[in-house]
């Protein structure tokens, strides 16, 4: 589907068959300042409001007809890995390479984003399939260079219900003091994107590589982690790893609609059925692909039997600090990470006193698959434990 283009005075859908429920607005809290200064030397126009707001689909129908049509999905880190598996383009380029901890999360220093080839964009991709996030500091990036750089990753996700970078579809803003004037966020109940999560698994073919640059963070707090679902497969027994292989599980949206069919059964998820443990085409490994938020049930099962094994599953993902990593961001940082093989958690310990900011560019990968061949990570590098 071509991109729509952004009507200067009203919000237009992403899909043509949307009917359009969003009351027009001008948010009117005040733009921190290095984000207003990043914008504004990007040439966004901040003059009619920010941020831009799509209209919002009233019905589950339509939203679930966006993407919904299939397409072939040529991975970036799966180019690499036929080319280059040493990845020397990119990491010879940079002044230094920090893993932060063993399974999770790398750190690379001396490269600006906006400045990669396209080789070295490839290479990224395949650090990023290996080591799950990597993060780049003190960047000098425009929407329109992240969201150019999103687009060599796979096909940029629209959200129908998120506020994105006026001029810049497919830019979203993340912006907590603004996601709190709709949602009331407090110390017991705490807002943003703070409890455990993977991005967009409702989707036909959901997220691969999602890029947040973060121009704005608080003095204190506001840290990131993220959870390796390589390792989180690792820590199951082999008897458990064979109970769960090839099953698949209800994966429901963030946000609900109506039934276009049963408008008054009340609001509903969309909802799509996906693998519970996934391959990723770049490295070929198993990786666990459940997460609290968004998994719903196991198929085939009970309620209450798929309850038992997917709480337990979220368990090891979240209580296993070992397999984790928690980031913690400095103004200007990009943070690039892998939705297939992770689940994040955003940290709302700063409460809102502080403004926090930042735009997040998602690439839409392939559809899940499992492949019962594949080895785990560990078994792939020579490091399965003994049995």
């Amino acid at each position: 589907m071509a991109p729509i283009a952004v009507d200067d005075t009203q919000p237009l859908p992403i899909d043509p068959r949307i009917k359009d429920v969003a009351t027009p607005r001008k948010d009117t809290l005040n733009l921190p300042a290095p984000a207003r200064e990043r914008l504004t030397k990007a040439g966004i126009d901040l003059s009619r409001g920010y941020p831009y707001r799509p209209a919002r689909p009233l019905y589950l129908q339509d939203a679930f007809e966006i993407r919904n049509e299939p397409w072939v999905h040529d991975d970036a880190g799966a180019r690499a890995a036929r080319t280059d598996q040493s990845k020397s383009s990119l990491l010879n380029a940079a002044t230094k390479v920090t893993h932060l901890t063993g399974h999770i999360g790398t750190e690379i220093e001396g490269l600006q984003l906006k400045d990669l080839t396209n080789q070295q964009r490839d290479e990224l991709a395949l650090l990023i399939a290996e080591r799950s996030v990597v993060f780049f500091r003190d960047q000098d990036l425009t929407p329109q260079q992240q969201k150019e750089l999103g687009e060599h990753y796979g096909k940029i996700e629209v959200h129908p219900q998120v506020p994105q970078v006026p001029g810049v579809p497919g830019v979203t803003v993340i912006w907590p003091a603004l996601q709190a004037t709709e949602k009331a966020a407090n110390f017991r109940n705490p807002g943003g994107a703070s409890r455990w999560h993977t991005d967009l698994v409702h989707e036909n073919q959901p997220a691969g590589v999602t890029h947040l640059h973060n121009d704005t963070i608080p003095t204190i707090g506001g840290d990131t982690l993220w959870a390796s679902g390589y390792a989180a497969y690792e820590k199951l027994s082999p008897a458990f790893r064979k109970m769960i292989d090839g099953k698949k599980a209800i994966y429901k949206s963030a946000h609900t609609y109506l039934d276009k069919n049963d408008p008054n059964s009340g609001p509903k998820h969309i909802e799509r059925i996906h693998p519970i443990v996934r391959v990723h085409p770049a490295t070929g490994w198993r990786a666990l692909w459940v997460n609290r938020a968004f998994t719903k049930k196991i198929v085939g099962l009970d309620q209450a039997e798929s309850d038992v094994i997917l709480n337990y599953l979220f368990d090891v993902f979240e209580k296993n600090i070992d397999i984790q990593v928690r980031f913690r961001w400095t103004p200007r940082t990009s943070a690039l990470w892998d939705n297939r093989i992770t689940i994040h958690n955003a940290s709302w310990d700063y409460e809102g006193g502080e403004p926090r900011h930042g735009t997040r560019v998602t690439s839409l990968a392939e559809k899940p698959y499992y492949d019962e061949n594949a080895p785990s990570r560990r078994q792939a590098l020579g490091l399965e434990d003994l049995e």
